[in-house]
C-alpha cells in the first residue's frame, strides 16, 4: 500500500504517455522527459492520451510500485498544463484522483460549491 502523506513529493507528467509502457518504460520517461531520477522516492503520475486512465510509479526502497486507475465514465478533467512536469501537493492529487476541481483546503470527497 502506498500512503499519501503531506510531505510526499509528487511529480505529474503534463503530456500524455503511451500506456503500453510498463515500469521500465515509465522510468525512462522520468529520466529523459521529466529529468528526474525514478529512484528518488517521488511519486510520478502519468495519463493516457484520452485522459481516461492514470498510472502512478514510485520506488519504495526495495522495488517499484506501478498503480493504475481507469475511469468507468468520463475523463480526468483537471490535469495540469504548462511545463513537461508539475509538482503537486497531496490535497491537489487527491482532488485529481477523485476527478474533482482542485480547490485548496477542501477535502476531495466533498462536492465543489459553485
Amino acid at each position: 500500500m502506498i500512503q499519501l502523506i503531506p510531505k510526499m513529493l509528487i511529480q505529474v507528467a503534463v503530456e500524455p504517455v503511451d500506456f503500453r509502457k510498463g515500469i521500465d518504460g515509465l522510468a525512462a520517461v522520468c529520466r529523459k522527459v521529466l529529468e528526474e531520477d525514478p529512484f528518488s522516492g517521488y511519486l510520478f503520475f502519468f495519463r493516457n492520451k484520452k485522459a481516461t486512465t492514470i498510472k502512478a510509479l514510485v520506488y519504495d526502497g526495495q522495488g517499484f510500485w506501478l498503480c493504475q486507475k481507469r475511469l468507468s465514465k468520463g475523463r480526468f478533467a483537471w490535469w495540469p498544463r504548462g511545463a513537461p512536469v508539475r509538482e503537486l501537493a497531496v490535497d491537489e492529487l487527491h482532488s485529481r484522483l477523485w476527478n474533482r476541481s482542485p480547490v485548496k483546503g477542501q477535502p476531495p470527497w466533498r462536492p465543489v460549491k459553485k
